[in-house]
């Protein structure tokens, strides 16, 4: 593969505003009352300094493509996911703050795992608000290589596994409307999310896959529904395996000092998301 760390300490900057809109259609989506609150709730930044390339300049996966003249270094494989990421919450974020958030390029490691080439980008954002930090954020993303199935593996069905002990359970059940409001929410146009003929037959999933951010997401709102008035300090989670909106699966919190312990799980009882919230 190609070399790419010439690309490690790219930067870039770009400018948004904390409106109310799209934090009253997140509260929606996770089945809140949808009211506009006085400041982001954990994660809800994610909302903001949205995709926003030319349609001209979209690729067959729902991405922008990708070229030199992108931020992102020109990577050969094709499938791209959002595998995990670490966030410190260092100040609130006054809904109608003006926001700047510097992106930069920390690091760039290939791989060789069993399903063939990877390459991790690693992706530090730091965030202001009213020219006060607000947000510093790693974000790791992948890239693999195209999918080699003949035909999509089947549906998670249920296994012998004993389920790792939990202090507080809920389910979801995901469906094509959940993905896409998320999508809409977030301005992603990845169609694994959304197409299913293209996740089954390009990619190589047995259904439309469950947005990481939204998994992540879910986590954080279930550990606040169980330990209202708390203020988020940290949080940390790591993608393992895809969800897929052909079954529910199970948002799990263990409490620790200090912290809770969150994770993902599939019918099967396999952890597909692990995660740690630090007050």
């Amino acid at each position: 593969m190609e070399d790419f760390s010439g690309w490690i300490g790219r930067s870039e900057t770009r400018h948004d505003v904390a409106t109310a809109a799209p934090l009253v259609g997140l509260a929606a989506l996770l089945d809140h009352d949808p009211v506009a609150p006085a400041t982001v709730p954990p994660l809800g930044h994610w909302l903001y300094f949205l995709p926003d390339a030319r349609q001209s300049t979209i690729g067959d996966d729902g991405h922008p493509r990708r070229d030199d003249n992108s931020f992102l270094p020109p990577v050969p494989l094709p499938r791209r996911m959002w595998a995990g990421g670490r966030v410190d919450f260092l100040a609130p974020i006054a809904v109608g703050a003006q926001l700047v958030r510097t992106t930069t390029i920390d690091a760039i490691v290939a791989k060789h795992g069993a399903s063939g080439d990877l390459l991790f980008v690693t992706l530090r954002h730091d965030i202001t608000a009213d020219g006060v930090a607000a947000v510093r954020e790693a974000q790791d993303v992948v890239y693999r290589a195209a999918a080699t199935a003949t035909a999509p593996p089947p549906p998670v069905v249920p296994a012998e596994i004993e389920p790792e002990p939990a202090d507080a359970v809920r389910r979801i059940v995901p469906d094509p409307v959940l993905l896409f409001r998320y999508s809409a929410l977030t301005f992603n146009a990845h169609r694994i999310h959304f197409d299913r003929d293209y996740a089954r037959d390009v990619e190589g999933y047995a259904g439309l896959v469950v947005h990481g951010p939204l998994i992540a997401t879910l986590l954080v709102d279930h550990a606040l529904r169980t330990i209202p008035n708390q203020t988020p300090r940290h949080f940390r989670f790591r993608a393992e395996a895809p969800l897929i909106d052909t079954a529910p699966f199970d948002l799990c919190m263990a409490r620790q000092d200090g912290s809770v312990r969150l994770w993902s799980r599939d019918p099967g009882g396999r952890r597909t998301m692990q995660a740690e919230l630090h007050y």
